[in-house]
Parts: structure tokens; sequence; C-alpha cells
């Protein structure tokens, strides 16, 4: 309800003329470099996994190496494409959910989105020359890790100070899980990086705490930022972008804000499934799986609550781009979050853990949520932005199509792969010796790395089809003419 009063409000004061000026160009840039960044991601995605199959296309040499490109493509998908969707979606939805431009005018928002930009290419470089932390999703060095902080400060700032000075005196729940994201990820990178160069102006550094609690703060660290990078701030999306798109007001308010708070509580707790069977004690891995098994609740409520959106409405997946990417996206949410609970058992994870299928529900979240929701805020931002119709629905199915079956190839190959590596693993003959070598385990994968590589380029090839629709879209599509009250609500 609080959306549509939001929309009917600015309605009548876009009548009056009282509408701001908002600062849509940092967002019109954003959605370009979130366009680009996914499409280079999913490209280091399909050579790396394509290396795996096989292996000469390693090329010998040490730059273009699996153990290189690999942070390479997971910095670029997630940081790269998925950071700047948030900052896309985030400086948009905050003017429009508050009435008012953004704090620091212009000014800030582009440092922040400039200053974003230096951070992923200088993480870029750093991993193709061998200059990382070795920490998962956390390789920069200590001085990329400093610019950034000062880079996440100023987007704080330009963030909450735009909802200090908004005109709606409600907050919309799209903004708290905003602004939980910016919030907590800048917790984590912090308590994460607390790192000590070995040298003065040397580009190595050491963390500070050592040994189990290193490995503790560290999935503290990465299991939240999947909980608040790639879970808060999209959520973010879909409860802003599904009912604008479908005009439709969230299903129930009060069952966001629960779900909310319960994510926000849970979710930071989660952890340390990630180190079972390992000199963590017994106690702190009970921990982690006991709130992994309780997020299931809040997370399936989310789910529920984005589907229900749809009610009288779904007759519009047919012919919305952006429903039909958000409302898949939504689905991949709910299997995701089922089948994470699930793993972070300790009787299932002495099966799946460090096997492909941790693989496979990592790229169903990714693929399927992230990367769907993402499309789908991008289907509806840019003929917006731009005041231009789209310019060909028929890509717009061959995307969802192509990308669709990347999605099955791939998270089906490596179920099968992973529950059969753990099965393969632990098989013993009667004489008590493992029935398999590593490399017997190796072997059996090759095809199901085959069918994921495919996968993979399925799903870069349904991006280019849907950067090319953009950029007709941009360069050739018909402008749009719409009455005062439409322009608002948009």
């Amino acid at each position: 309800m609080a959306l549509a009063a939001t929309a009917s409000g600015e309605s009548a004061r876009a009548a009056s003329g009282a509408v701001p000026a908002y600062n849509d160009d940092v967002v019109r840039a954003a959605a370009i470099a979130t366009i680009f960044w996914g499409c280079v991601g999913f490209l280091v995605g399909v050579v790396i996994a394509s290396q795996l199959a096989f292996p000469v296309l390693n090329l010998g040499l040490e730059w273009t190496s699996f153990g290189r490109l690999r942070p390479l493509h997971t910095s670029a998908v997630i940081f790269a494409f998925g950071g700047n969707a948030l900052l896309a979606a985030s400086f948009y939805i905050v003017q429009r959910t508050c009435r008012t431009e953004l704090f620091m005018g212009s000014a800030g928002a582009w440092f922040v989105f400039w200053g974003y930009q230096l951070f992923i290419v200088m993480a870029a470089l750093g991993y193709v020359m061998g200059i990382t932390s070795g920490k998962e999703y956390a390789e920069p060095e200590w001085f990329v890790d400093l610019w950034l902080t000062i880079v996440w400060v100023v987007y704080l700032v330009v963030y909450a100070g735009t909802l200090m000075k908004r005109k709606e005196p409600h907050i919309y729940v799209a903004n708290w899980f905003l602004l939980a994201f910016i919030i907590t990820i800048a917790m984590l990178h912090i308590g994460n990086n607390i790192q000590l160069p070995v040298s003065f102006l040397g580009w190595k550094s050491y963390t500070v705490p050592s040994g189990v609690q290193d490995a503790m703060i560290q999935w503290w660290y990465g299991h939240n930022a999947v909980g608040f990078f790639l879970t808060a701030g999209f959520l973010g999306m879909m409860y802003y972008f599904i009912p604008k798109a479908a005009n439709r007001p969230v299903y129930s308010y009060r069952l966001s804000i629960v779900h909310f708070w319960a994510l926000v509580f849970l979710y930071i707790w989660a952890g340390p499934h990630h180190l079972h069977y390992t000199a963590l004690p017994d106690w702190a891995q009970t921990l982690g799986m006991t709130f992994s098994v309780m997020l299931w609740m809040p997370s399936w409520g989310g789910m529920i609550n984005g589907l229900m959106t749809l009610s009288g409405a779904w007759d519009k997946l047919r012919t919305d781009a952006s429903l039909r990417f958000s409302v898949t996206a939504v689905a991949f949410y709910g299997m995701s979050t089922f089948e994470g609970p699930m793993m972070s058992i300790k009787a299932v994870n002495a099966l799946s853990h460090y096997t492909d299928w941790t693989i496979g529900h990592v790229h169903s979240g990714a693929m399927g949520w992230v990367g769907f929701v993402s499309f789908g805020m991008l289907y509806y931002l840019v003929p917006v932005l731009w005041g231009r119709t789209l310019y060909s629905t028929r890509l717009v199915a061959w995307h969802f199509w192509i990308a669709t079956l990347g999605i099955v190839l791939y998270i089906t190959a490596m179920w099968v792969s992973g529950i059969m590596q753990g099965l393969m693993w632990r098989a013993y003959d009667e004489y008590g010796f493992l029935q398999y070598s590593f490399v017997e385990t190796v072997a059996a994968m090759h095809p199901f790395y085959v069918i994921r590589a495919l996968g993979g380029v399925l799903y870069l090839v349904g991006a280019l089809i849907m950067a090319y629709n953009f950029y007709k879209t941009i360069t050739a599509g018909a402008p749009v003419r719409v009455s005062v009250p439409q322009a608002a609500a948009a």
C-alpha cells in the first residue's frame, strides 16, 4: 500500500509541477556499467569453465591460468555486475520513494560511481598480476581495500543523507533493505580486512587474526557478503520493481517488515556452516547450522510476498519483460534459499562440502536470483531512463529462454557432478581402502564440466542479446509520450 500511495502522491505533485529534478545521469551510467561488466564477468566465467573441462586453455601462462582468472570472474560478476546494478537501483529508488534529489547533488553520486569503477579495475589488475590476499571474495590487497572504504563511506553518506532529507514521511521497505546492505557490507569489509603490509609501500599484507580465528572471520564475511550484498540489496530491488512493473501494491507490507527484521537478525550468524568438520569449535559449527536452517522461514516469506504481489496481474508476464525476469528470479531465490539451509545440515554437508554441488548451489542463486532480478531491473529502467520503447520484445524472449536453459544445464550438471564426487570420495572397498583415486573422480566429472561450460555460453549469449537490445533501444527506439501522472509513477 505504501508504494501505491507514494506513486499516487507523485502523480498529484507532478500535475502541480512539484516533482523534484532527480539525478538520473548517474543512474544511466550505472545501468550501462552493469550491462558492460555483466558481459565481461560472464565471458571470463565461460573461459574458466572451459579451462576445467580442457586444461590446455590455460595457455601455459600465469596471467591466464585458472587460479588467476577465477577470482577475476567472481569479482566481476558479484562486485562489478552486481555492485553497479545495486548502485543504479539504490540511486533510482531512494529518490523516487523519498521525493527528493540525491544528497550532495550529483557530485557525491558521481564520486561513488567513478570511485567504484576504479576499485573494480584496480582489483582486476591485481588478480591477473597475482597481487591478492588469497581470501575468498576478499582478494584485493590492502591499498585497494582502503580505497573501497573511502568510496563506500561516501556511498553511505549520499544514501543516508537522501533518506534524512526526504519529503515523504514514510520510509518504503526497499530502502530498509538497501540501507542494511550498505551498512552491513561496510562492517564486514572493515572487519575482514584488518591487515598489516609486510613492508612500507609493499604490495603484500597479512591479516591480523590467524588460524581458526582468521577462518571464522573470513566466513562471517563470506556468507554475509552473500546475505547482504547478494540478497538484502537485491530484495530491495524486488520490493520496488515488481510492484512498479505489475502496477500492484506489495502483497503484504507487514510481511515485508517481518521479512526484513528476521533476515537481518538471522543471516549474520550463519557463517560457521562453511567450516563444518574443521578446527572450529563444534558449538560454533552447530550455531551456524541452526541459524541457517531458521533462515528458510523469512527467505520463503519474502519469496511468497514477491510472487503474491502479482495476484490479479499474472497475465502481464506474457508482455512485460521486467516482470518475466523478476518473477523467475524470485522463484530461483526460493529454490536456492531452501537448498542452502539444507546443505548447512551436518549430515548433508558431509556429502556436499568441497564438491561441485556447492558450485551448483552458488550459481543457481547467482545466475537465477541475482542475474535475473538485475535483468528485470534493467528491462524496466532502460526504457524509462531514456524515454524510449524497448527495441524488440522478441529479443527479450530469446534472452529469457536461452539464459534459463543455460542455468538449467549449469546447475543440473553441477548437482550430478557434486553428488557423484561426494559418493566417490567416501567409497571404500571390502578391505577398507579408498575405492577410487582422486584422478578417477576428476575423469568422471569431465562430461559434466563440458555441460557446465555450455550452460555458461548460453547465459553469456543471452546477456549479449540483452546488450544489443538495449543499444538499439537507446539509439533507435521510438520516443515515448506519456501523461504526467504515468511519468511521475515511473
